[in-house]
């Protein structure tokens, strides 16, 4: 009778670069499936929460970085309150989104990132979100112009969706904290 196959952990190279990006003990997982079994994503994911971590582990560097799991993972920290190792995987998952960026291997089949830095852009220039021009700036950088038309209607009807918005002040304060944060993240934000 052949024995199982045994798989060891990676050492060095990207399993440490992304040890070390999400400050996390990933090597503490015990495959468990307790952060899948509770996921929100789970369910259409490309990759399933314990398998994000098992491909870390082996060091499998483009199919993380590669991965549509790691934009859709919503942080609700239901994986790291379900594991009974306390691995975090919403922080691995934003170590590999900024990975990702950095290497250009951002998935192609997402629009989560161009939505966060239309996001992001707004909330730095106006000091809040202003929704009309999100959405106007988010169908046309994705092309999915009628995809949700719709809805449209009822979101102004019901004042969901305000037409004009004002400037916050703070402009300064407001640069100063997104430059902190890109420093901290290693020029991502």
């Amino acid at each position: 009778m052949n024995a199982p196959a045994v798989t060891t952990l990676a050492s060095g190279g990207f399993f440490a670069e992304v040890s070390q990006e999400s400050q996390g003990n990933l090597s503490a997982c015990l495959q468990c499936k307790k952060c899948t079994s509770g996921c929100p994503v789970a369910g259409w994911a490309d990759i399933k929460p314990h398998a994000l971590v098992r491909l870390a582990q082996l060091g499998l560097k483009d199919e993380l970085l590669g991965s549509r799991m790691i934009w859709e993972c919503t942080s609700c920290q239901t994986c790291f309150t379900r594991c009974p190792q306390q691995v975090d995987i919403a922080s691995l998952n934003d170590a590999l989104r900024r990975m990702s960026r950095r290497a250009s291997q951002v998935n192609s089949k997402t629009t989560v990132p161009a939505f966060n830095d239309i996001f992001l852009r707004t909330v730095r220039k106006r000091g809040r979100m202003f929704e009309a021009g999100l959405m106007a700036s988010f169908k046309l950088r994705t092309m999915q112009l009628f995809s949700d038309m719709g809805k449209l209607p009822m979101m102004l009807w019901k004042g969901k969706m305000p037409l004009w918005s004002g400037k916050v002040k703070g402009r300064k304060e407001r640069e100063e904290l997104f430059r902190r944060a890109s420093d901290r993240n290693g020029g991502s934000s």
